[in-house]
């Protein structure tokens, strides 16, 4: 499929030029740093006892402060939902960047890794040329306590190397639970050992504050060569011209070496490691302390209702809780886990005539079953709705959010396509309800809503919300505006939906998987010379499937801006 630079730039034009300024900063940051180490006099017998393992460390080390810095922004999920909603963000392009921040995140993490492998060997030669070239002449800039001692011992003797360790071990743990199939295997060890950044930032602070390299402080009444007055001065010059029994103060030879006048003096770097991460590293707790307080405000469950398929809905109630169709919300609850946390769409907001908002879950792993079993236990009815005075037995919630996502920006095209798999539906549903209560409040003149599923009884669990909001507009002279195409993939037997209450939607279901590049065809001609808003949750298939035709140039006249959800 032939790419469209145009739509290509739309779309992943910001996104490449944040990246480049990205690696340009390292690749500067790098250079900058090796070539102050290599050629700076300050380091000039440092250098000559450690070589190049000096330089590629401290250059590894300045980009390791940058990622460990920047690494944490994409993470104040409160500050970039704020700076979405802002009224002074008027840029949709600048909005729809902000949704890479997971993915800007996920780059940090992989710098960190790969230079602290780089940062690891420099140091691992380092730690060998200071057993090696024991400086007799300079004992302060030795870190091994005489010449041929194991380098292993002089590792583990000093801060910087016990800390050195405990973070790759600490470094090591995060990474390797950060694998796609641990986070959906188990996501459980995910969460847990991601949390273990409180203990490496710790050891980060302790870890530059040993000391163990350290720089020439006199360099103008010490050049570096130069040469000394003492009777111990190794200097190939001073010891001929002793040999011979001249006088450097006669006069009888100009010696074009600098004479030293005092002896060379070293000390630590003040830690930069600080200056780096302290900002963020408090922006970041203080976020976190905002968002605690924030979500201990006591929640109500309202009603629980069990759906086809394993899904579980949950209505709550929580006092001055505000949020926008699109957003969601993260969900604690004690009693299955006291630390673990999940985010969850919000298939219904808060409006003016009603003050709860609620979730769809599906029961899949283990905390999601154990939490369904504290609010469905196997004798309770399906569906039981509560009085809100009435004392309850349920599971204490705590509720943290809501926070913005990119599901937020389908009111601000004309055009929009919204695209669900299974349970990835969920985004969509509150935007649906929020047409329902008044479409024409927002931009948008005509939404695309496409929904695949296995199986039947899925369709069932928003099956009452897309036949409402088609009989409004059906009433209100625009049957233009919601186009609705419903996909089961499960091609087994004969299956639809009965007419009657579903009659809408018996009549615009397919089966088989959509044929992408057919139905974006058919969007493009509609839709000429416009901007059309796609979104999209579900499978990696689907979601791939479909940045590719966004991108592509069957469609010259029309433009497809991808908007992908994901939780951060």
């Amino acid at each position: 499929m032939a790419l469209s630079w145009r739509n290509w730039l739309t779309n992943e034009g910001c996104k490449h030029l944040i990246l480049a300024l990205w690696v340009g900063l390292n690749v500067w940051l790098f250079w900058r740093t090796f070539v102050l180490y290599n050629s700076g006099q300050q380091y000039h017998y440092l250098h000559r006892m450690l070589g190049l393992g000096l330089c590629i460390s401290r250059a590894s080390a300045a980009v390791l402060n940058l990622n460990c810095t920047l690494i944490l922004l994409p993470m104040c999920r409160t500050l970039l939902t704020f700076i979405r909603q802002s009224h002074r963000v008027n840029s949709r392009k600048l909005r729809r960047l902000l949704d890479k921040s997971k993915a800007f995140h996920v780059v940090c993490g992989v710098a960190i890794c790969v230079f602290s492998v780089i940062h690891v060997c420099a140091h691992l030669c380092n730690a060998v040329n200071f057993s090696l070239r024991f400086s007799d002449e300079f004992p302060e800039l030795n870190i091994a306590s005489y010449k041929g001692q194991d380098p292993r011992a002089v590792i583990l003797a000093t801060i910087p190397g016990v800390t050195g360790v405990l973070l790759v071990l600490v470094l090591f743990l995060m990474v390797t639970a950060s694998s796609h199939c641990i986070r959906v295997s188990s996501y459980e060890v995910f969460w847990y050992t991601h949390n273990l950044f409180i203990i490496f930032y710790i050891l980060l602070m302790v870890h530059v504050a040993g000391g163990a390299l350290k720089y020439q402080t006199n360099v103008g009444t010490h050049p570096p060569g130069c040469l000394s007055t003492n009777t111990t001065s190794v200097s190939p010059v001073r010891q001929a011209l002793q040999e011979t029994g001249m006088d450097l103060g006669a006069g009888g030879l100009e010696v074009t070496e600098p004479v030293c006048q005092e002896d060379a003096k070293f000390q630590p770097h003040f830690p930069e490691t600080w200056l780096w991460v302290s900002a963020p590293l408090c922006l970041y707790c203080v976020e976190r302390f905002y968002r605690y307080i924030r979500s201990s405000a006591p929640v109500t469950i309202v009603s629980v209702t069990r759906h086809p398929c394993d899904v579980i809905e949950v209505c709550m109630l929580k006092s001055h809780f505000k949020a926008r169709p699109g957003q969601y919300i993260v969900l604690n609850c004690p009693s299955v886990s006291a630390f673990e946390n999940h985010p969850f769409t919000l298939t219904a907001c808060p409006t003016g005539k009603k003050d709860t908002f609620g979730i769809h879950l599906r029961v899949l792993g283990d905390w999601t079953k154990r939490f369904s079993e504290l609010l469905l236990p196997e004798s309770s009815p399906g569906s039981e709705t509560l009085p809100v005075i009435q004392q309850r037995i349920y599971p204490k919630l705590y509720v943290d959010g809501p926070f913005g996502s990119p599901s937020e920006e389908v009111f601000n095209y004309e055009v929009s396509v919204c695209v669900g798999g299974g349970i990835g539906v969920t985004p969509f549903a509150c935007i649906l309800q929020a047409l329902q209560h008044d479409w024409k409040l927002y931009k948008l003149r005509r939404l695309y809503f496409v929904w695949v599923c296995r199986e039947l009884e899925s369709f069932y669990w928003f099956a009452d919300l897309l036949c409402s909001l088609h009989h409004k507009l059906w009433q209100e002279n625009r049957p233009d505006y919601l186009n609705i195409r419903l996909y089961l993939s499960n091609t087994q037997g004969l299956q639809n939906i009965p007419e009657g209450r579903y009659q809408p939607l018996s009549s615009r279901l397919l089966i088989g998987r959509p044929r992408w590049r057919p139905l974006f065809e058919e969007i493009g001609r509609s839709n000429q010379h416009k901007k059309v808003g796609v979104f999209c949750c579900g499978p990696k298939g689907i979601s791939k499937t479909l940045h590719t035709l966004c991108n592509s140039s069957v469609f010259s006249q029309t433009t497809f801006e991808y908007n992908k959800e994901s939780f951060s």
